[in-house]
């Protein structure tokens, strides 16, 4: 849509006059009105310029209008091109930010033919994709909600269900004790209420015996007196044993009645926490989107970071704990969902920590010495275990070792794509074993390998006697080798998706950097950075994290994470 600004001529709003412009320059970067438009297209020196309409100019976008051809720092035309920082230049920027920039082109050699080039027709059609992705996913993304909350609806009838179902059945156990308690009241009570009733209908002859007694004395004959005190004697006498009856049977017993509540019930509200747990389970997703292109024909002008990008930046930092009075990490991984695993040497054990460097739980502990570790799948890990011989693949989930892989020389550093497992002697050996059939292959030549790590079907490790980092094909045979100064005792290494190769760097104090062709390097981590000793490094290429050990104390390591 066209827009319903007017622009003003450059020239006359410089004299204080407001004329509207009609014509843009490309070249100038000026409006011009019709007057200055005659001018400007008869002079010698901008004749050739290219002009477009000021209304076909505010029909390209905002963020596009705003674009100079000029350096807005040194005012001058750009003409060249940074490809390392990719950014045009002027000739001052050169001077000023890309001293040591070796890749520079000629400006108009990136620009030539842009409008016609594949990559326009490209990015139109990436951009269609991407509308029609956004919008697939924000429609995914409301059935999901629904969908949760058609969950919570029946999730909130299933706890409501079950508390009345709780609730029902507890009346009817109510009811059914105390109609128990009824009944034995009921009982108890018309017994006791019955030998009370026979009581009182004794006591009532003995009052009467009593109160006729006196009389008897004073009017009786003798020989009524006589027989009267004999029929006295035989009711005083079968009262009393009848007395001596009740007491000596369970008459006279005291029964309580007492109520004991069902332990199962009682341990309710001492056993059951919760009603229960809500979880969030994952499911992998139906969504169904285009794929986007992973080639570089959608890049302009490629750009690939160098070695004086990589920055690393803190992240968290893991927190033994209290009761693990001595680490040493000899491996150290991050997980495909961010979890952090290290392998302790001085107690041959694996031990899991959460995202933010807290720990979870211990997985697994070798009656063996292990000496490093690595990520085979989702929740599986390798361990090599030194002069044993062995590797062994470990689930993380059931803490518990499912395979043991016998070999022939000593295990030390360990690898693996997903498919192969590159497993290194320290001597100038290795084994490659394939995981879908567990064939080995061994490979000679590769001289003092300790440590290594894959990347692109190839092999690169470190040789800790010689202080040198080399690379190899998949075959043994040698890429290059890196040695320099800054690379003492290297213990650990990895490589990030890019193919720079980090180097845990032991007596040095330092993680170096090396560049994918092996021929420059750069420390990013030094002790002044907190780093001692360090001997573990791995990078998640996916999310482009360094977790590095370090040691903290004579007895105890820790480990860093980084972005990097």
């Amino acid at each position: 849509m066209a827009s319903s600004v007017q622009k003003l001529c450059t020239i006359c709003h410089d004299d204080g006059i407001s004329n509207s412009a009609i014509t843009w320059c490309t070249d100038c970067e000026f409006f011009f009105c019709g007057e200055c438009d005659k001018t400007h297209s008869k002079s010698h020196l901008s004749k050739h310029h290219k002009t477009m309409s000021s209304e076909d100019y505010l029909k390209l976008p905002t963020f596009m209008q705003e674009i100079s051809s000029q350096c807005r720092d040194h005012k001058k035309k750009f003409e060249l091109y940074c490809s390392f920082h990719a950014c045009p230049c002027c000739v001052q920027c050169i001077t000023d930010k890309h001293k040591k920039c070796q890749d520079m082109k000629p400006l108009s050699d990136i620009l030539q033919q842009v409008k016609s080039s594949a990559s326009v027709q490209l990015f139109e059609k990436d951009l269609k994709n991407v509308k029609e992705n956004l919008d697939t996913a924000i429609k995914y993304m409301k059935t999901r909600t629904s969908t949760i909350n058609t969950q919570k609806t029946r999730a909130v009838k299933e706890i409501k269900h079950l508390k009345n179902s709780i609730n029902d059945y507890l009346n009817k156990l109510e009811q059914d004790i105390l109609n128990d308690l009824e009944s034995k009241h009921s009982k108890l009570q018309s017994n006791m209420a019955t030998l009370v009733q026979q009581m009182e209908q004794r006591a009532s002859q003995i009052d009467r015996m009593q109160s006729q007694f006196t009389k008897m004395t004073q009017y009786a004959t003798e020989l009524q007196m006589y027989i009267g005190l004999r029929e006295i004697e035989k009711t005083t006498s079968e009262t009393a044993k009848y007395i001596d009856d009740l007491e000596s049977g369970d008459h006279f017993i005291e029964k309580h009645l007492k109520v004991e509540i069902s332990s199962a019930l009682q341990s309710i509200l001492q056993d059951v926490k919760s009603f229960g747990d809500i979880h969030v389970n994952t499911a992998p997703s139906s969504l169904k989107i285009k794929a986007g292109r992973k080639d570089q024909a959608q890049h302009l002008v490629p750009n690939v970071p160098g070695i004086e990008q990589i920055k690393p930046s803190l992240l968290t930092k893991l927190t033994i704990p209290k009761d693990v009075k001595s680490v040493r990490i000899t491996a150290c991984f991050i997980l495909p969902d961010s979890k952090f695993i290290i392998l302790d040497q001085r107690e041959n054990q694996l031990l899991l920590f959460s995202n933010d460097g807290i720990f979870i739980r211990k997985v697994v502990t070798f009656t063996d010495t292990p000496y490093d570790a690595c990520i085979v799948r989702n929740n599986t890990v390798v361990v090599t275990l030194g002069s044993a011989m062995q590797t062994t693949l470990v689930d993380i989930e059931k803490n518990e070792i499912i395979q043991t892989i016998q070999l022939s020389h000593v295990c030390h550093g360990v690898a693996s794509d997903g498919k192969t497992l590159v497993i290194s002697d320290g001597d100038g050996q290795c084994t490659t074993v394939n995981l879908n059939d567990m064939s080995h292959t061994i490979l000679k030549g590769m001289e003092g390998v300790f440590r290594i790590s894959l990347y692109k079907g190839n092999i690169c490790g470190i040789n800790n006697y010689d202080n040198k980092v080399c690379c190899y094909k998949s075959t043994g045979e040698p890429v290059w080798t890196f040695q320099y100064q800054d690379v003492n005792n290297p213990k650990g290494i990895a490589l990030d998706k890019n193919g720079f190769v980090y180097i845990a760097s032991f007596v040095n104090d330092s993680i170096v950097v090396v560049s994918p062709d092996g021929k420059t390097c750069k420390t990013i981590l030094s002790e002044a950075d907190g780093i001692k000793h360090p001997w573990a490094i791995d990078i998640n290429r996916e999310t482009q994290t360094m977790i590095v050990s370090s040691e903290i104390s004579a007895d105890n390591d820790t480990a860093f994470v980084y972005k990097i």
